[in-house]
């Protein structure tokens, strides 16, 4: 793992990986930042994924717009300057809110960027194949929970 100091301006950003309709940057991997993953993710009204758990916690500070959380018990629509902390094994889904939005994601000891990465590679933009993304979301840790999953 890296042991040093990063200062990453906009510049250096990666191309941002298409996951589902939400565009995510990954600013830090866990290799680059001794085991935390940080994302900035985009999305347009209505984006974001379906009721799912994973093994790791995550953490979103919202920066833009409005994003409506559920986790667990309790579901709100959080506005920017709101923090969402979720943990692992925790049913949690998000969307974003009217006009869209933008929200920094931090997890550590996870497989986030991993999984970003998969669901880029394997399901193009558009209307997902469903059962495909499901296979690529088992594989990377996540369970889905709806009609379609779990």
């Amino acid at each position: 793992m890296n042991q040093h100091a990063m200062i990453i301006s906009p510049n250096d950003y990666a191309v941002p990986l298409s996951v589902v309709g939400v565009d995510v940057t990954v600013l830090t991997s866990k290799d680059e930042a001794n085991g935390r993953e940080i994302t900035l993710q985009r999305g347009i009204e209505g984006m974001g994924p379906p009721p799912h758990h994973h093994d790791w916690d995550e953490s979103f500070y919202v920066l833009k717009g409005a994003v409506h959380f559920a986790a667990g018990d309790q579901s709100a629509l959080c506005e920017a300057g709101t923090l969402v902390h979720v943990p692992a094994g925790t049913v949690h889904a998000f969307h974003f809110a009217e006009g869209g939005g933008e929200m920094l994601e931090i997890t550590e000891r996870g497989r986030a960027v991993e999984m970003f990465r998969a669901v880029d590679e394997w399901i193009p933009p558009g209307p997902p194949d469903v059962p495909r993304l499901l296979e690529v979301l088992t594989q990377h840790g996540v369970t889905v929970h709806g009609p379609e999953g779990d």
